[in-house]
């Protein structure tokens, strides 16, 4: 699959004097983690679909930083963060879209006190400015009728106030969004934030993401939608602790759309 991905560096850009329209901050997990991967290559082939004339920094891109902050490594998260802004600021980029609400939070909130400045977009918001400027067309039918609940990651909710997007990116594809009791300003966390994946939880009646993947079955859905890849892990350990993988796919956003256009 790899080889049919048109993914250019920040690097290529400027040697061959170009200034691309958005660069793409990948983060940790859709870089190293092997079920973001896939998230990363659904997203790549939307850029690629509506023509987007996008960038990564590959080996140049550092982690935000975002987990050492949450963890209280205060000292550790500035190290890395002046070392992304001095990048980032070198390339003069001026507009950033990832997967990660993690990093989409950091870049956009905590990276501005500490001289980088960009406009920061969730990829549900940019893939949402995609289709309403008419560069995407979500066409097919693979998901119509398919029952499919949203969880809201908190990063992209919460603390950023962005709930629409990802609901009008679904339903573009057709598909039957029923939401959960707990949603939009009311969901609960996942239980990734805050560090919190790299941590065994601590001592209670049920783990959170148990929780929330019960409070998504609720709803009977056929598909759990993610916007977020830390939420995806979380959801999805959740649905194989409950045994109901043959019934239920949980999915990001942008696999959903790619799946659409049968990319």
């Amino acid at each position: 699959m790899s080889q049919e991905l048109k993914v250019p560096t920040m690097a290529d850009c400027m040697a061959a004097g170009k200034q691309p329209e958005v660069l793409f901050w990948v983060g940790s997990a859709g870089s190293y983690d092997d079920r973001a991967k896939k998230i990363t290559r659904a997203f790549v082939k939307i850029l690629n679909k509506a023509k987007v004339d996008f960038a990564v920094l590959g080996t140049e891109e550092s982690s935000t930083g975002d987990i050492a902050k949450r963890s209280g490594n205060e000292f550790l998260f500035q190290m890395q963060a002046m070392m992304n802004i001095e990048i980032l600021n070198a390339y003069e980029v001026k507009k950033i879209v990832t997967c990660d609400p993690h990093s989409f939070n950091c870049l956009k909130n905590e990276y501005p006190s500490l001289g980088g400045k960009y406009e920061v977009v969730h990829h549900t918001q940019f893939i949402e400015e995609l289709i309403e400027s008419g560069r995407l067309k979500v066409e097919g039918d693979a998901y119509k009728g398919k029952r499919v609940t949203f969880h809201d990651p908190c990063y992209l909710g919460r603390s950023n106030n962005e709930y629409n997007a990802p609901r009008k990116v679904l339903e573009t594809t057709k598909a039957d969004i029923i939401e959960m009791k707990r949603h939009k300003q009311t969901a609960l966390c996942c239980g990734a934030g805050g560090a919190q994946m790299f941590k065994e939880p601590e001592k209670g009646n049920m783990d959170i993401n148990i929780l929330r993947t019960e409070d998504a079955i609720k709803t009977n859905p056929d598909i759990i939608a993610t916007g977020c890849p830390y939420c995806n892990t979380m959801l999805t350990d959740g649905v194989k602790y409950k045994e109901k993988e043959d019934k239920i796919t949980v999915l990001d956003v942008a696999e959903v759309v790619a799946n659409s256009l049968g990319l």
